[in-house]
């Protein structure tokens, strides 16, 4: 019998992640504002940082990321640096847990409108990805308790979420970890928790801080602007992270990348910029967006730098979608994550973002 070579079962029901478009159909290079990339870019002090690393091109980096590390913890209130672990972007940290606590005949747990990576991270490692139905497009916590099973292994948990920007108070965060079954670990991916203000800590650090199975993760690439170098780290227990270090790659996060991380954190005035910049601007498209909703367009509330639009009138997302692309501006369109009736739309920069709401305003018109 002639055989051939296949990956594993699980593998082919993946379906692959789609990054937000950088480019138009016919190639143009438009206003990007897909992949909720800061408009601000980049501090001085972290570019000056990532130069810096060119001095050490020919070595490795720090395997350890130790100075990394210690910068990390001592931003966040005094955390502890072993505790802290680094990867490829938070994505890798994700792909970990996954990989660290599940596998065949484990379910992996994440709401219905929940980031991506999550459903891929489960399959990745034959895990079943089960999905809990949502509350208006924001986590139900309620329901997510319900779909606790014997083989729930990793429950991920985006605070905001990714793509609805919707928020899950401190109160709901340890309701769930009460329900979590000890030898379950819950992952509260925090990627865009520097846009939140203060009163609306979630409690995650506490949480991982003093229990055995949390995971906190976060990110570089948002409101830090490195999203080009891929740099994410997340806290937990130290049997956790001793855990996901058995299986992260080695030199996983550049030199280069390690330097500016470190300098992004000591500039805490431009990411106090970029916060008032994304309140202010988020605030008003969302109003915006609130007065057309006679024409069936509404805007789910937001904490993140993004908004989610839903078209529930004659303009479907589709339509909006295009002509958004054709008057030069790239937003995202989810089909894929079962929204075809929604566009998630960064926060640009005042330009970007009063132009984008003035194409949009003129396609609802010739909708009529």
């Amino acid at each position: 019998m002639t055989q051939t070579l296949a990956p594993k079962p699980w593998i082919d029901a993946i379906a692959p992640y789609v990054p937000g478009r950088s480019t138009t159909d016919d190639g143009r290079k438009v206003a990007k504002l897909s992949s909720n990339e800061n408009p601000l870019g980049t501090s001085d002090a972290a570019r000056q940082g990532f130069l810096a690393g060119a001095a050490s091109l020919d070595r490795y980096p720090d395997a350890s990321a130790v100075a990394l590390r210690e910068a990390i913890a001592a931003a966040h209130g005094g955390l502890d640096p072993a505790r802290v672990i680094y990867g490829t972007g938070s994505d890798e940290i994700l792909h970990l847990a996954a990989g660290a606590y599940a596998g065949q005949g484990d379910e992996v747990l994440f709401v219905r409108y929940g980031f991506s990576v999550y459903p891929i991270a489960a399959r990745r490692v034959g895990a079943e990805p089960v999905q809990a139905p949502d509350r208006d497009y924001a986590t139900d916590v309620d329901a997510l308790i319900a779909h606790i099973t014997p083989r729930t292994r990793v429950i991920f948990l985006a605070n905001p979420n990714n793509p609805t920007g919707t928020y899950t108070s401190r109160a709901d965060i340890a309701r769930l970890h009460a329900a979590t079954p000890a030898d379950c670990l819950l992952v509260i991916d925090q990627a865009y928790a520097e846009y939140l203000e203060p009163e609306d800590d979630d409690g995650a650090f506490e949480l991982a801080q003093r229990e055995p199975n949390v995971l906190v993760t976060r990110t570089f690439s948002k409101i830090y602007g490195l999203a080009a170098e891929r740099i994410g780290w997340g806290y937990a227990s130290a049997p956790v992270i001793d855990a996901l270090h058995r299986i992260r790659a080695p030199f996983n996060v550049t030199t280069a990348g390690q330097m500016a991380a470190i300098a992004a954190l000591g500039d805490a005035d431009f990411v106090t910029r970029s916060r008032e910049h994304n309140l202010r601007w988020r605030d008003w498209f969302e109003a915006e967006i609130a007065g057309l909703g006679n024409k069936g367009l509404r805007a789910v509330p937001s904490k993140a730098n993004f908004s989610l639009v839903l078209f529930e009138g004659k303009l479907t997302a589709e339509a909006a979608y295009k002509g958004l692309m054709d008057a030069g501006y790239i937003v995202r369109w989810l089909p894929g994550q079962g929204l075809p009736h929604g566009l998630r739309i960064t926060i640009g920069t005042e330009e970007e973002i009063t132009g984008l709401t003035a194409a949009l305003r003129a396609l609802v018109e010739a909708a009529g």
